[in-house]
């Protein structure tokens, strides 16, 4: 069985795993005060041109969403997110539990759209009962979103542009950012994301780590004892040089780019079978993330040999599916994949 269902299936790159071997014995500072998350620290403020940045690293996205959340809104103030967004459909309540609301809105493909932001808002104030409504406070949004689908450089200056001037910080969620900014159809760069957004953070549990996400945060007001908040909430790792190294040797040689490049060169291929085939795709992705509409027949004959996600249904009787790559998967599964899809479906 061949498994195409997400891309954190694999351990680690084993450049990385070499890396936690040669420095397992060394003796250093705990919670992230040693040289190596020094030194990652330096190589992600370099690499996203933001020497001023405060930079943390956590174990795991959901974590590193909720921490952040609660670093930035009063207990009367909620997120707004797309109704497809991480934080509103997969982590079982983490930001409702930590007190705050998350507010969804309707989207096409996963994008919120600075319209759709500043419609929200308004509604919200000029509501004569405002007062008793969860205020929208902070906007979050994911690069790549949940379908796979890309912010472009206008569409993110233009939220962040409305998101300063309605004093609301913005949140990206980085979780597969690599192969964002590796698609062929991005046009942006991590140090316009840097400037850009008030936090973000680098995901190193998709894109080749063990474990691991590199916060950045660009707002000086969202700085301050941040790495209380880390503790309380349980994000302090004692051993922190493990997430050190891997994030140093992830940004070193510009491992991760290669490796985020290697996923979308897979599902481009993938992409291209599937079109070819005259298989549609529910959302227009160029990551590693493709999402065919296939019958019940076809989705049966994948069954047989690779594992995926069901997506949706459809009211067709067809079902949309989700096929990932990542940094660790096999060109010869890629090339099995296509042909069945050429030869079967």
């Amino acid at each position: 069985m061949i498994r195409f269902e997400c891309d954190y299936l694999e351990g680690a790159h084993p450049l990385i795993m070499r890396r936690l071997m040669e420095t397992n014995l060394e003796q250093t500072p705990g919670y992230s005060t040693d040289e190596h998350c020094a030194h990652a620290r330096r190589l992600i403020r370099a690499a996203c041109n933001a020497p001023d940045a405060d930079v943390h690293l956590l174990v795991g996205g959901t974590q590193t969403n909720a921490i952040v959340t609660a670093s930035i809104l009063r207990p009367y103030q909620g997120v707004l997110c797309a109704e497809t967004g991480h934080i509103n459909v997969h982590e079982a309540g983490a930001i409702e539990a930590c007190g705050h609301k998350v507010l969804p809105l309707a989207t096409t493909d996963g994008r919120l759209s600075a319209e759709s932001i500043q419609a929200y808002y308004d509604r919200h104030f000029q509501d004569s009962d405002h007062e008793h409504i969860v205020q929208p406070a902070m906007v979050y949004i994911s690069q790549p979103t949940e379908n796979g689908t890309l912010y472009s450089k206008a569409e993110l200056t233009a939220i962040s542009t409305l998101c300063r001037r309605l004093g609301m910080p913005l949140y990206l969620d980085g979780a597969r950012m690599g192969y964002g900014l590796a698609s062929p159809k991005n046009d942006l760069t991590l140090s316009d994301i840097a400037s850009l957004c008030d936090v973000f953070y680098i995901g190193g549990t998709k894109v080749g780590a063990l474990f691991g996400e590199a916060l950045v945060i660009t707002n000086p007001a969202l700085k301050k004892d941040f790495r209380y908040l880390i503790k309380q909430r349980g994000g302090l790792l004692a051993k922190g040089r493990l997430l050190g190294i891997q994030f140093e040797t992830l940004f070193a040689d510009d491992l991760y780019m290669m490796i985020s490049r290697h996923a979308i060169t897979l599902a481009m291929q993938i992409r291209k079978e599937l079109l070819a085939k005259g298989i549609p795709l529910y959302y227009d992705s160029y990551t590693n993330q493709q999402f065919p509409i296939l019958t019940k027949e076809q989705t049966a004959i994948l069954k047989n040999d690779y594992t995926f996600n069901f997506w949706a249904d459809l009211p067709d009787d067809r079902s949309v599916i989700r096929l990932c790559t990542s940094w660790a998967t096999m060109p010869q599964h890629v090339a099995q994949l296509c042909e069945t899809i050429r030869k079967k479906l």
